[in-house]
């Protein structure tokens, strides 16, 4: 089970840290991607980290304000938001891939999701 934490309010340019934590599996043995989804849009990977933690993606829209970080010790995945806008607005989810590699574009590829915790930019 994944669960997020970490949503809230928060004014334009101010930031966020969100964590995933899970129970019943070590996330240090999986792929794990943080997705997020708008009213009325699609799904969308924001970013993911492979299951070493040696490489890392990003959506070009979070490039440079958004940083994915594992603490095993923890069993714990952080999305660091930095410099967040109205258009960062929606729940986020975290999720969990029995995989090498990790993938802004196959969902398909995660076998655990998250319940989603919601980011709301506003003045």
């Amino acid at each position: 089970q994944l669960v997020e934490s970490g949503g809230g309010n928060v004014q334009p340019g101010g930031s966020l840290r969100l964590s995933c934590a899970a129970s019943g599996n070590t996330l240090a043995n999986y792929a794990i991607g943080w997705f997020r989804q708008a009213p009325g849009k699609e799904r969308e990977g924001v970013s993911c980290i492979n299951r070493p933690g040696s490489t890392t993606n990003y959506a070009a829209s979070v490039k440079g304000r958004f940083t994915i970080s594992r603490d095993n010790a923890k069993n714990t995945v952080y999305l660091e938001m930095n410099s967040l806008t109205p258009e960062d607005t929606a729940v986020y989810y975290c999720a969990a891939g029995d995989a090498y590699f990790c993938s802004l574009i196959e969902r398909g590829l995660y076998d655990y999701w998250g319940l989603g915790t919601q980011v709301t930019v506003s003045t």
